[in-house]
């Protein structure tokens, strides 16, 4: 067995709780808001920034032994710089505020996930960094173009807005080929076991930050949620969250229809086996109705 198929091996339980984050599912499905999409990339441009200064980092550390593997490095440098400016004009052409993200300070999720980078590079072993390098490069060839072809159906944008997506999808089927040959020129044990170490670290670590997506949004909703709504309120949204959750079909009525849509899109990610939601606004309700009372 080689290090590449020991590593898939080791890993393949970090992997598949990564995958069952809710958003994934959802996106693939086609049941996500454009709200959620562009906070995926907000958190996407938080840590691909640093993707080529921790790969500078990684290869300023490399021992003179391991000259081949700063030299593969480099090619990552060159084949990675800019990526993170992709991804702003991807906002910009999905409707959000690309100057906003890029001065805006990152969520605790992906801050904690480039700071374990960094340790890894400056406090252990630079080698260890491929770890990260294979979860998300791996994660992209699994996910990355489908996920794009069913966003890009759902919420009815332009192909210019999933740039990243869609690059990623195919430039990281070649860097994984590229990966594998590397990590199995690997000869030290204590370089292998950081690898594996880092990677089943990442998973867990970038797998938060998925699931940190919806987690954000509920937080919102509720924050901006009125007394006088029903379904969007905070009483109303919580008793619809916990029916969902019992695959019960709901009718959410309030009077605010971006927040009932909000909702809405929510419980279809974070249950998407139930059966069906049905938003209304409360006014429409009640004009529609007022001869009875």
């Amino acid at each position: 067995m080689t290090f590449f198929e020991h590593l898939q091996s080791s890993t393949r339980n970090d992997r598949a709780q990564l995958l069952d984050a809710p958003i994934i599912a959802a996106a693939m499905a086609g049941q996500v808001n454009r709200q959620h999409y562009l906070t995926f990339l907000e958190r996407a441009f938080h840590h691909v920034k640093h993707t080529v200064p921790l790969l500078m980092a990684c290869g300023a550390r490399l021992s003179d032994e391991q000259e081949w593997l700063r030299t593969a490095v480099a090619h990552y440098v060159e084949e990675e710089i800019g990526h993170h400016e992709w991804i702003l004009s991807d906002i910009a052409a999905a409707g959000g505020d690309a100057e906003a993200v890029r001065s805006s300070v990152p969520d605790i999720d992906t801050e904690i996930l480039v700071a374990y980078a960094y340790d890894t590079v400056m406090r252990k072993n630079p080698v260890g960094f491929f770890g990260m390098v294979y979860v998300l490069e791996g994660t992209s060839v699994t996910l990355a173009t489908v996920a794009a072809q069913a966003l890009r159906s759902a919420l009815e944008l332009p192909a210019n807005a999933f740039t990243y997506l869609s690059s990623h999808g195919s430039l990281d089927v070649e860097h994984i080929g590229d990966f594998e040959a590397l990590v199995n020129r690997l000869e030290r044990s204590a370089d292998r076991r950081a690898v594996e170490r880092s990677a089943q670290v990442v998973y867990s670590l970038y797998g938060n930050v998925l699931r940190g997506i919806t987690t954000r949004l509920r937080h919102e909703h509720r924050r901006q949620g009125r007394p006088g709504d029903r379904a969007t309120g905070g009483i109303g949204a919580a008793l619809a969250r916990e029916l969902s959750k019992k695959r019960a079909s709901l009718v959410l009525t309030g009077r605010n229809v971006a927040q009932l849509d909000a909702l809405a899109a929510e419980l279809r990610v974070d249950c998407p086996m139930s059966p069906s939601w049905l938003p209304i606004l409360a006014t429409r309700v009640l004009r529609e109705n007022s001869w009875r009372m």
